[in-house]
């Protein structure tokens, strides 16, 4: 679907998901992140970078759960600490993933994902031509229930850093493991949280694309 047809859509009103490439099973659990080696942190710095096309191949179950403790996974069991931070620890930020099978939430407790929709909402997630074309694409959604402490004013804010931060996590990750990724703005926030289900405190922020880079 063109980015023409996508504008046209959502003006419209009309922007939805595609039909599932294959069964939506009810959760997926991830195998263990790796949480040791990869590139050294300057090397990782030095090598990230936004790449707007994609091969089409199907991340490995590995590479998949340690993309997504990379963004926001238990890095600190005991107390639950994340690796990307949030003010005040209300860890408000929910990340989305869109693959062809389904729709998914990333559970961190539980290092799985859980289903939302079974359908393919990655081109939802974006106007460009190559948010269907990747293997998968992240959400970022804050749900300010979990942020009473912060002042309703600056919710939006905090939740936006908090996005970022988890955004670079994912852009580091991919630097070293040789993927590509590219954050973005420009999104129809009402066709995703329709496509999504989300409620009234559900805010939705940011999308980013992950695959392998097309050569």
């Amino acid at each position: 679907m063109s980015t023409l047809t996508k504008l046209a859509l959502g003006l419209m009103g009309k922007l939805r998901p595609a039909p599932s490439r294959g069964g939506a099973p009810e959760a997926i659990e991830l195998p263990p992140p790796s949480t040791e080696g990869g590139l050294p942190l300057m090397d990782a710095l030095r090598r990230r970078r936004s790449e707007r096309a994609f091969l089409p191949d199907v991340l490995p179950a590995q590479v998949l759960s340690d993309l997504l403790w990379s963004a926001f996974g238990v890095n600190r069991p005991e107390a639950g600490g994340r690796t990307a931070p949030s003010a005040l620890d209300a860890q408000e930020i929910d990340v989305y993933v869109a693959l062809p099978e389904g729709t998914y939430r990333f559970e961190p407790r539980g290092h799985r994902l859980e289903l939302v929709s079974a359908a393919d909402a990655r081109r939802v997630t974006g106007y460009q031509d190559f948010v269907a074309d990747a293997p998968l694409d992240l959400v970022y959604v804050a749900d300010h229930s979990r942020m009473k402490l912060v002042p309703v004013a600056q919710r939006t804010v905090y939740s936006a850093a908090a996005a970022g931060a988890i955004a670079q996590n994912v852009y580091l990750y991919c630097a070293s493991a040789g993927l590509a990724t590219v954050i973005r703005g420009w999104i129809d926030r009402d066709a995703i949280a329709q496509a999504l289900g989300l409620g009234h405190d559900q805010e939705v922020l940011l999308s980013q694309t992950v695959g392998y880079p097309r050569a």
